[in-house]
């Protein structure tokens, strides 16, 4: 049994929930988002709650079964509250600024590094040092920032580049004489 699978999915205000066959769509107040759940899992809708079940008693059901749960959670949380993550800029001349809806970073080189918005993601950048990602899908944020970290990853002499907020760099010893 999954521990996980067995909670249901709580509904908090103002989130609208569709069942269409195998189809979940959610609409809240930030936006809408839709996933096909596994043909292993039944959603069924109860009031204020969904709750997923397996069809049967198989591997794939199981293994399938806390997955569609936590996702289909994901998409509530989206819709309601959305996600966010935080960037860090950590060396000699590393900022980063908006150009229009786009971000644009000097990372240490040549030239500056712009990347445009996906569809439903929007940057903000507080300070000159911090990057703000926020969206109501999680996997596209989460994906967001770690394609604009993989451009200038921490390395671990000085600990140079983009980390996320609180990410703790290993560093090594430089050379010794």
């Amino acid at each position: 049994m999954s521990r996980i699978g067995k909670s249901p999915v709580a509904l908090p205000q103002g989130v609208n929930v569709t069942l269409e066959g195998q189809t979940v769509s959610v609409k809240g107040p930030k936006g809408a988002l839709s996933w096909t759940v596994p043909e292993e899992i039944q959603v069924a809708q109860d009031g204020g709650e969904l709750r997923l079940t397996p069809r049967e008693d198989s591997q794939r059901a199981r293994a399938m079964w806390g997955l569609s749960r936590t996702l289909v959670a994901n998409m509530v949380q989206g819709v309601s509250q959305g996600f966010e993550q935080t960037l860090e800029l950590v060396g000699v001349g590393y900022r980063a600024a908006m150009k229009g809806t786009a971000l644009s970073m000097q990372l240490g080189f040549s030239h500056e590094v712009d990347v445009p918005a996906p569809a439903g993601i929007t940057f903000a950048t507080p300070k000159q040092t911090e990057i703000k990602i926020s969206g109501v899908d999680k996997q596209l944020v989460g994906e967001t920032a770690a394609r604009i970290r993989k451009l200038r990853p921490p390395e671990p002499y000085k600990g140079k580049g983009v980390r996320y907020a609180g990410e703790q760099v290993r560093r090594k010893e430089g050379k010794k004489k």
